[in-house]
């Protein structure tokens, strides 16, 4: 895990040198082992590598090189097969200088296999070589877009960073906002790539490569993977205890591939299903030797899981780490939580995941998490929402809709956790549109009838969700259930709940691994049908079942609980004073009112009110 960054086009001279490193300085708490620098004054190529040591720590000191030069690589991430990699390698004739670096496995894979490389790689990678002979630069990432990837490109000049804030510290950056990454960003509660809140500046998505020619100046990119769900009726023939069998195999297989550390590593532990699961079969690969697991608590009830984690814990004999805060508490490190995010997210359980990141660091300096698996097996409520939402869509009419909503806004509001009156509203507001509007609008921080006032100007729901719609239009023929798993598998945990937890945990310098995004088990996982997935109203069907002896009965069968914060609660009262700095062609009244309405009591605009927060620290001028 490190930080990466690049730029074209400018000549090498001490300038250059002084830009590089204080680019490169920009992203220390990613890597604060060391760092390292190429400049190439033919081309105008200048590399910069942040070092988090986790593998191979004497020999995998980057940037690193091919034998004659040629090739030079900066690597963010964890390549899980780079030993079988070397050993095919290694029988193709190529040489290495290190014992076990899987950056030296990249560089030489793609010496060997060029893009072709792409594929064969089972990880969370980005990363960019400087390919002397071809006179280019070749920048990739992994699948799902674990690890992240920035560029900024107009004439002249060809930047990449594994943040913004590295581009932003380039003196030739004066990028202003982009007003359509700014509306879909209010309109999802994240920018989905390819799109970035700055102009001229993208993110290269999941699954894709980029290739700057240093000669013309051309950048192009493809997409060398999706996730697409390719359900198969065969495998209802199976028996399911079989199939169950194979889904714990491939499980446990993709923990073990990633506890390969030179490093302490530990597991972060809620008390749901998926990280428990990640312990139980962590457990296994360690042997009976001792594994870290970490755990934060609260004292309000309806938030706290602690007693789940610790169960889960003693069950496998962790080593377990927890520390029980006081759910107010946490507004205490809010402004700094909302400093590491770079590019705005209007998800405030990074404030608990950060809190938790920076426990684990004290310990450990790689945690194992449960990301992807509510995506992938379907455990979000909004799946359980589905069939009543086709039915309320068939027999209500438009008029009592409208009823009905104003009715739900006049509901007490509850403090707890993921209330039932924040959900009815929630529904509601998504009923009011196409069922292909549903998922995004359900999430989103400001309702499409909204948009038109946040920026006083006409904003057409099909326009800022085309990515959504569009990704609905491809697949014709799944089940509105399956188009949805497709959403949040594709854009959800891909542009909001990666990014969360890359940020949250590297602003610790903890590098998370996810272990539901196995190449493998994801592909498994595509095939199956859906009602292996939800059954009977519940989510990670077959998953509970390949559980069954590795977690306890009673934690396999309760209800998901989340990673929440009383969001809604502290925002009555902090911040004090409301950042209102010009935000692009935001409405700076409308903002303020829906502001005033939430202190007062008479709404609840918690999502627009945080992604607001998120948005104004992210626009902030670059230190």
């Amino acid at each position: 895990m490190c930080g990466i960054v690049g730029f074209a086009g400018s000549k090498a001279d001490a300038a250059s040198a002084d830009v590089l490193t204080r680019m490169t300085d920009a992203l220390q708490h990613r890597g604060p082992d060391g760092a390292g620098y190429h400049i190439d004054a033919a081309s105008g190529v200048h590399l910069g590598h942040r070092r988090l040591a986790i593998l191979d720590i004497e020999g995998g000191i980057q940037p690193m090189f091919n034998e004659d030069g040629q090739i030079a690589i900066v690597f963010n991430g964890e390549i899980y097969n780079h030993a079988e990699l070397r050993r095919e390698l290694l029988a193709h004739g190529h040489r290495f200088a290190t014992d076990h670096s899987d950056t030296e496995v990249l560089v030489h894979g793609y010496e060997q296999w060029g893009e072709g490389l792409l594929p064969r790689l089972n990880g969370m990678f980005a990363f960019a070589i400087h390919d002397k002979r071809q006179n280019r630069l070749f920048l990739a990432r992994d699948r799902f877009g674990e690890k992240p990837l920035h560029y900024w490109h107009r004439p002249g000049m060809f930047a990449f960073a594994s943040e913004m804030k590295a581009l932003r510290a380039h003196p030739g950056f004066n990028e202003p906002l982009n007003p359509v990454s700014l509306h879909k960003y209010f309109a999802y509660g994240y920018v989905p790539s390819p799109h970035s809140l700055w102009q001229n500046c993208f993110k290269l998505p999941g699954g894709s490569f980029l290739v700057h020619d240093l000669e013309t100046g051309r950048v192009t990119s493809k997409s060398y993977w999706q996730f697409e769900l390719q359900p198969d009726a065969a495998l209802n023939a199976r028996p399911e205890a079989e199939l169950a069998e194979e889904l714990r195999a491939l499980f446990q297989q993709a923990v073990t591939r990633r506890m390969i550390s030179d490093v302490p590593l530990g597991v972060f532990l809620s008390g749901g299903i998926d990280s428990s699961a990640a312990l139980a079969c962590a457990s296994i690969a360690r042997s009976g030797q001792p594994l870290d697991s970490f755990t934060i608590g609260f004292n309000e009830p309806s938030y706290d899981e602690s007693g789940f984690a610790r169960q889960m814990a003693g069950h496998v004999r962790s080593r377990h780490h927890e520390d029980i805060l006081s759910i107010d508490a946490l507004r205490n490190v809010m402004e700094e939580t909302l400093a590491c995010l770079d590019e705005p997210i209007a998800d405030p359980s990074i404030v608990p995941t950060f809190v938790l990141s920076r426990f684990a660091r004290s310990h450990v300096k790689v945690a194992l998490s449960g990301d992807g698996g509510d995506e992938l097996f379907a455990g979000y409520d909004p799946f359980k929402a589905l069939a009543p939402a086709q039915a309320y869509q068939r027999f209500v009419p438009g008029v009592m809709h409208s009823a009905l909503r104003g009715a739900a806004g006049m509901l007490p509001r509850s403090r707890s956790n993921m209330s039932l009156d924040f959900k009815l509203r929630r529904t509601l507001a998504g009923l009011s549109y196409s069922q292909n509007l549903w998922n995004p609008v359900w999430l989103s921080p400001v309702e499409p009838r909204d948009l038109p006032d946040l920026f006083s100007q006409r904003i057409e729901a099909e326009e800022v969700y085309d990515d959504a719609i569009t990704l609905w239009n491809a697949n014709p023929k799944l089940s509105l259930q399956e188009q949805t798993l497709a959403f949040y598998t594709r854009f959800y945990l891909q542009d909001n709940i990666l990014v969360k937890v890359d940020r949250a945990a590297m602003a610790s310098s903890l590098e998370s691994r996810a272990v539901f995004l196995d190449n493998d088990l994801v592909d498994f996982c595509a095939k199956l049908p859906f009602a292996l997935k939800f059954r009977n109203g519940t989510g990670k069907y077959l998953l509970r079942k390949a559980l069954v002896g590795l977690v306890p009965e009673n934690l396999l069968h309760r209800r998901k609980k989340g990673f929440g914060i009383p969001v809604a609660d502290w925002l009555r009262h902090v911040p004090q004073t409301v950042p209102m700095a010009p935000l692009g062609d935001a409405n700076l009244d409308w903002a303020a009112a829906q502001w005033a309405q939430h202190r007062a009591g008479h709404a609840d605009h918690r999502l627009f009110l945080w992604s607001w927060l998120a948005a104004q620290k992210a626009a902030l001028p670059a230190e």
